[in-house]
């Protein structure tokens, strides 16, 4: 929080020279990037609701909830004080009153609840915004998200559930479901022996009467080592029948109104993400419903993983932009060797460098979205969102960390004392590459998805040649590209550059479209060049720096 009126004559020295406090912020009207992307993918039609939400985001009083929620991490109370199990997390109200503000603005629902063009780019920027004060809540909006996939395709279940997911209320009473506004979903799918490995899992379930199938009942047994969330009304998981692995609904009420078997054995203690819960889960003859054919466990989840990996792309992307603000914020009013920091030119090829890899996270996470909103009537956008999803979730996420890196160093010293918000964004950063399957994963996974749907590559590959000619350096990258995916040797061995090649490639081909040349040109300059080392600040001479650093600052 922001003292009133803080003193800067002090008995042995007047402060001078350090940065005002930043105060509100308007995410909306500031982020040109966004403002453009948003509007150039379909979702124009929400810049009303856009605008609103970017100055209640923004507000340092929403920064300074997100603080607050951080510092005071939530705590295990498994036990109620006459030693009955309660299994319940306790958070401090700023959580609460965060979560109360995604919900009641529609982030892990607002594509759900406007199926048209733009509906899912409205809704990766209304994360995007939020995701910027406070990371921690967004966990449980994905997963809220990302549950309604699958549970539509279990009318039995879904038709219960949906409508609970869909609401803007948010409700934090641990009773059961039915009796509250609205719900929110977790989900625990991986275990201690296998990670993401889930076919190693050794939960079972057995059916609990003689239905069995979907939408019938069935009792888990076993242990789950990551749940994050656990106050969520239910949670998706996985465990063995006698015909495979298979996907549950698990409530945290029986429908009988007594608590279910989830068993919390205790909670994480994270690098970051630190005002989300993450525990670890024990099972005992735990009620859970068949969600999905029986078997089928992994096919049931895709669709659920393919939306929280969306949430990995424009969650690391509003990271990378709120430490762009930071870092533009300091260096506009710091000044050393006669020079505020921002005339430096070195600091202006880092601060130049930062920009355009954040405005090319935000582009190509928009340009996901709106293959997502046009997907179920076209295979191609599908196929499209498919590949695309997995290469900016390892990209944008993998990114991430060094991005929050250099913009603490912009600040020096201030920049790494707890005080500054750089040390939690830089904590949180990792935590998008690690979940949903960490960088191996990922690009096993956009070899799967190149060898298995035939029309992936081809989507790709026509979303590269409509830049065609816009710059030799990405023609030249593209030509390259095609060389790299007929080579057939080791493919395993070369996943991660491919799916980088992929990554760097779309992520041109879309500023060279639709950005300023000046964006693009130092994006193909650096990235597509041949000396490129990734480190930030590396921008070779020619680039128009004054024009990429307005536009950041969105002069």
């Amino acid at each position: 929080m922001i003292p009133r009126a803080p003193l800067a004559e002090l008995p042995t020295h007047d402060v001078t020279n350090m940065p005002p406090h930043l105060g509100d912020q308007d995410l909306w009207a500031s982020d040109r990037a966004l403002r453009e992307g948003v509007a150039r993918e379909g979702g124009a039609w929400a810049e009303t609701t856009l605008a609103a939400f970017g100055t209640a985001a923004g507000a340092r009083a929403t920064f300074d909830l997100g603080e607050q929620a951080n510092r005071a991490v939530p705590e295990l109370r498994a036990f109620d004080r006459y030693g009955m199990r309660v299994n319940q997390v306790t958070f401090h109200p700023a959580y609460h009153a965060l979560m109360d503000l995604a919900i009641a603005n529609g982030l892990p629902n607002f594509a759900w609840n406007n199926p048209k063009p733009g509906g899912q780019v409205v809704h990766a920027a209304l994360n995007y915004m939020q995701n910027q004060a406070e990371a921690g809540v967004i966990c449980p909006m994905a997963m809220t998200y990302a549950a309604v996939a699958p549970l539509r395709g279990t009318p039995a279940v879904g038709d219960d559930w949906i409508p609970r997911l869909l609401s803007t209320r948010y409700d934090d009473r641990d009773i059961p479901a039915a009796e509250k506004h609205g719900a929110t979903m977790g989900m625990f799918m991986t275990e201690k022996q296998g990670g993401s490995d889930v076919r190693a899992n050794s939960t079972r379930a057995v059916a609990d009467g003689a239905a069995r199938g979907p939408g019938a009942a069935y009792r888990l047994t076993g242990h789950k080592f990551f749940c994050s969330a656990p106050m969520s009304d239910a949670f998706l998981t996985l465990a063995y029948t006698d015909d495979g692995l298979s996907c549950f609904l698990v409530p945290r009420w029986k429908p009988d109104g007594s608590r279910n078997g989830l068993y919390l054995q205790r909670l994480k203690d994270k690098l970051g993400n630190r005002s989300n819960a993450s525990a670890e889960m024990e099972l005992q003859d735990t009620h859970g419903v068949m969600v999905g054919d029986e078997g089928r466990g992994v096919r049931t989840i895709i669709d659920m993983v393919q939306g929280t990996r969306y949430y990995c792309c424009f969650g690391s992307a509003a990271l990378m932009r709120q430490g762009l603000v930071q870092a533009l914020h300091h260096t506009t009013h710091r000044a050393a060797f006669q020079k505020k920091l921002i005339q430096q030119p070195l600091m202006r090829n880092v601060l130049a460098d930062l920009a355009i890899e954040a405005e090319a996270a935000i582009a190509l996470t928009l340009r996901i979205g709106r293959a997502l909103d046009a997907a179920p009537g076209d295979p191609a956008a599908a196929a499209f969102a498919r590949l695309a999803t997995a290469i900016g979730k390892y990209w944008i996420c993998k990114r991430a960390p060094g991005h929050a890196y250099e913009a603490m160093e912009c600040h020096g010293g201030p920049g790494y004392i707890e005080d500054s918000p750089l040390p939690r964004l830089y904590r949180e950063a990792p935590v998008n590459s690690i979940w949903e399957g960490s960088g191996n994963v990922i690009c096993l996974d956009v070899l799967r998805a190149l060898a298995r749907d035939e029309g992936a590559l081809p989507a790709v590959l026509d979303e590269l040649a409509a830049a065609r000619g816009g710059n030799a350096a990405l023609d030249a990258a593209v030509d390259a590209l095609g060389a790299e995916l007929a080579d057939r040797a080791e493919p395993e061995l070369r996943a991660r550059r491919l799916t980088e090649s992929l990554a760097v490639a779309l992520q041109a081909s879309l500023l060279v479209r639709h950005a300023p040349a000046a964006v693009a040109d130092a994006f193909c300059a650096s990235r597509l060049g041949g000396r490129w080392s990734g480190a930030y600040g590396t921008l070779p001479a020619g680039c128009d720096f004054d024009a990429i650093i307005d536009r950041a600052r969105g002069d």
